[in-house]
């Protein structure tokens, strides 16, 4: 065989070996614009949305496009379910309606869901010298409150100082690693101040173990972080201006995230007018009364949204006096309060750790 044909033949080789490889790119575009158009995408961010535990939850995670959002949505359902079998005091078969049914001095066997909330809510009522705690729900109904309609009425110091008598967290122990013990009579558990929190970081671990690590968690307004968006930034979420008919919309504060949760309990939601005084929603269990120190908000950011959640309550009770040393204490956490002075104007108290972001 002369030079030039071999010089030809291997031309038209590498002819040959540029149009395979331009068909194989073209094969792999269309492959690569048919899972854009399937939803099959190296990543993508699903959003999952419901209800729970009375409140709504919304769930935005960056995922693989191998994974089916139905079955994940399917998962959380289940997940929060179980939690609210345990927890819901409106459902008359639930572990802490089972509690709550009681004698005093009888154990009831709980799951390890309740017991890890009541091992956080027993930290959280002896940091707080019992700011917070859970058996307030005889005071939150007298004042109107609870489930039953409110009266007309504001309660009487009699009626006040009885329903106190049945308060007391310090009054259930936990026996083995299975039971709850009722140590007093008339003892009412309610977890709603913490129920939601605990759920954000269940869901949270549950997409974990599924190898997620990009999300955002939210329930009833408790919210977790990890990781990054689609866009590589991080989750930012917004504090609510504590003004009584703000919109959802009107931020005070926005703050991002990084594995931490963001939990804010405030006055300007849920509360009474009676004979032109106002009266919110949140119980000193102490007094047996609404709180009456000038705080409207109280917001918390901490590893976890069950402690957060918890620790933002106690917060309203106690005031920036006792509250910003203790947090200042707390590795990890940090807190903004605010509060409407006599004349109506907000001032604003920061643990020392609480940045402000740049816009």
């Amino acid at each position: 065989m002369d030079t030039q044909t071999k010089q030809a033949r291997g031309k038209i080789s590498r002819n040959r070996l540029l149009v395979i490889i331009m068909v194989l790119f073209s094969l792999l575009a269309l492959v690569v614009a048919a899972g854009v158009t399937t939803g099959f995408r190296a990543k993508q961010e699903v959003v999952l949305t419901g209800r729970t535990m009375g409140t709504t939850y919304h769930i935005k995670a960056v995922v693989s496009g191998k994974m089916s959002s139905d079955i994940l949505a399917q998962a959380v359902t289940r997940r929060l379910a179980e939690i609210n079998r345990s927890m819901s005091v409106y459902d008359p078969e639930s572990e802490i309606s089972r509690f709550n049914r009681a004698e005093q001095g009888e154990s009831v066997s709980v799951s390890s869901d309740l017991l890890t909330v009541f091992s956080v809510g027993s930290r959280i009522y002896a940091l707080t010298d019992g700011s917070w705690d859970a058996t307030v729900g005889p005071l939150v109904n007298l004042w109107g409150f609870g489930p039953a309609k409110a009266a007309e009425r504001l309660p009487e110091d009699a009626e006040v100082a009885q329903a106190l008598a049945r308060v007391g967290f310090g009054a259930i122990s936990r026996q083995g690693e299975t039971r709850l013990v009722k140590n007093q009579a008339g003892l009412y558990l309610d977890f709603g101040s913490i129920a939601k929190g605990y759920g954000v970081d269940a869901v949270a671990r549950l997409l974990r173990e599924k190898k997620i690590h990009h999300f955002l968690v939210e329930i009833g307004g408790e919210v977790y972080g990890e990781g990054l968006r689609m866009d590589g930034t991080p989750w930012r979420v917004g504090i609510n201006t504590p003004e009584r008919g703000a919109m959802v919309g009107d931020l005070f504060q926005v703050r991002p995230l990084k594995g931490q949760a963001l939990a804010t309990s405030g006055d300007y939601r849920n509360y009474r007018e009676v004979d032109g005084r106002i009266w919110t929603h949140v119980i000193n269990p102490r007094t047996g009364r609404p709180v009456d120190n000038g705080v409207t908000s109280a917001s918390v950011l901490a590893g976890s949204a069950v402690f957060a959640d918890g620790l933002a309550t106690a917060l309203m009770v106690m005031g920036p006096e006792k509250g910003l040393p203790l947090v200042n204490r707390l590795d990890g956490v940090e807190c903004l309060l605010v509060v409407r002075k006599p004349g109506g104007d907000l001032q604003v108290f920061a643990s020392d750790a609480w940045v402000v972001p740049s816009e």
